[in-house]
């Protein structure tokens, strides 16, 4: 929620969910407003909402596949009734959930005869199936079928190059786009210089993630893309000060103070400082950002416990905030 104060006047944006539906494992709807806006800013946030749904938001996908003893993608294996280039294209077809970057390996091992699904992968933990009942091959007979896989999360649409692949192992072009579609609209209300505006914002995706995750998600990334032009304005603010002092300290020494930390002497305040400046490994900063810690305001409302708690967190990381926090604001983290 935003709140907007004008001349005389003020006003609360507010955003709900108007209707919520599951029409399959794969297909999610999601139908929000956000009102009331001023003339135009609708068409401003829809606009932007809708190319950062279709084209920023991040999935997880197979990669790769490597088969035992095929010569090229268009072989058959005897006592199965698909191609190799028709599994390739129902492993495309799998739609996976996963909050993990990087490359993870997974496996299908069976024996026919049987029909081969999406369930026959044999995943890591991280990594789960929307949609286990997804076709990948039919066994006709008593022949073993063995393909191992190479999952990852990723953004957009990549085609793989084939020029550096092996005999039997074959890259997948990677679709890794959760939101299948994202539609606005406006309704307009009022009079002259009062007219309103309502923007509605309509989210399907393939399950992977619900519509409002991918509302979410997307004004996050909205979001991380202003953010170099906050710092361009506090990197003059920290220019000045540093003119002052020879380094930046906040005016206050323990998290039981925390009243006071809500601003320093400057009147910088916290909700400014985005955690990417404390300089992070990849990974804690984006188990932080995913447990919608964002600035430096957000992290002195946890305590270490709290930290702990994070999906994928470890002890070392915790030890690492507290250094960073205690040599750069002189600030200790509570236990509880």
């Amino acid at each position: 929620m935003v709140r907007e104060e004008g001349i005389g006047s003020t006003r609360r944006l507010q955003w709900k969910c108007v209707e919520s539906r599951v029409d399959s494992k794969r297909l999610h709807y999601g139908r929000f407003i956000l009102s009331p806006l001023r003339k135009g800013q609708a068409d401003t946030i829809g606009i932007a909402m809708r190319r950062v749904l279709l084209g920023e938001m991040e999935g997880t996908c197979i990669i790769h596949a490597k088969f035992d003893n095929v010569p090229h993608e268009y072989s058959s294996i005897p006592g199965m009734e698909e191609s190799i280039q028709e599994i390739l294209m129902n492993l495309k077809e799998i739609v996976l959930r996963s909050h993990l970057y990087g490359v993870r390996d997974a496996l299908i091992c069976v024996k026919g005869p049987k029909c081969v699904t999406a369930q026959d992968i044999i995943s890591p933990l991280s990594v789960e199936i929307v949609d286990t009942t997804q076709h990948i091959a039919n066994l006709t007979e008593a022949v073993d079928l063995r393909i191992e896989l190479q999952i990852q999360r990723d953004r957009g649409y990549r085609i793989k190059s084939t020029n550096d692949s092996q005999v039997g192992s074959y890259p997948i072009d990677a679709v890794s786009i959760p939101v299948r579609n994202a539609n606005y609209s406006i309704y307009s209300y009022g009079d002259g210089n009062e007219k309103q505006e309502i923007l509605f914002l309509e989210i399907w995706t393939n399950g992977s993630l619900t519509p409002k995750e991918a509302l979410y998600g997307a004004s996050r990334n909205l979001i991380d893309l202003l953010i170099p032009f906050l710092h361009a304005e506090e990197e003059n603010t920290n220019t000045n000060l540093e003119e002052k002092k020879n380094k930046f300290t906040l005016p206050f020494t323990s998290h039981d103070s925390l009243s006071n930390a809500k601003k320093n002497t400057n009147g910088m305040t916290l909700k400014y400082l985005f955690i990417d400046q404390l300089e992070l490994p990849s990974r804690v900063y984006n188990c932080l950002k995913r447990s919608n810690i964002h600035t430096l305001l957000d992290l002195l409302n946890q305590s270490q416990e709290d930290l702990m708690r994070i999906h994928y967190f470890r002890a070392e990381d915790v030890k690492r905030i507290l250094s960073i926090l205690q040599k750069r604001f002189a600030i200790h983290l509570p236990k509880n």
